[in-house]
């Protein structure tokens, strides 16, 4: 993925509105970010809690979303990860996002399992330990696990802005 900034980041947002988009928390380390290793760039809310966020690349342009989640809370099974079909052992949460235009303005979302600390990227390239058993054995190439991410991911995306 391509180095973003605070301004395109806060630009990309396809789900809310101008003013939520100039006020939501962006990560302050952006320039530390392993930007060659990201499918997409996505953070929890330190402020609050059961907010997430997640940008990606689609069509060539940075595109945005935010989420809704359930703040942590410990779980008794482990679920998979709906992009990147990992079972990470910090859990998997349903995320939610309000549909773009007016859909959303009715009130209409969609939502998707993702790991919890949006590390799908870093689970797929083993960057990122997830836990014993968290990856089921694949026969898929790295690059093949990496596309079916971004396909996955696109497919979400894609239900937001439809």
């Amino acid at each position: 993925m391509t180095p973003l900034t605070e301004s395109e980041i806060r630009a990309a947002f396809v789900n809310c509105t101008k003013g939520e988009a100039k006020r939501l928390t962006v990560p302050r380390d952006l320039a530390d970010r392993p930007w060659d290793d990201l499918d997409y760039l996505g953070w929890r809310d330190p402020q609050a809690p059961d907010r997430a966020y997640l940008v990606t690349t689609l069509d060539g342009r940075p595109t945005a979303l935010a989420l809704r989640c359930p703040s942590a809370a410990p779980r008794q099974s482990r679920n998979m990860c709906s992009v990147c079909l990992t079972a990470p052992a910090g859990g998997v949460s349903l995320m939610v996002a309000r549909k773009a235009g007016r859909a959303g303005q009715q009130g209409n979302s969609v939502g998707t399992y993702l790991c919890g600390d949006l590390a799908c990227s870093l689970y797929v390239r083993g960057r990122k330990d997830a836990g014993a058993g968290a990856r089921l054995p694949e026969s898929l190439t790295l690059e093949e696990k990496i596309q079916r991410t971004v396909a996955n991911l696109a497919a979400f995306m894609a239900r937001v802005t439809a």
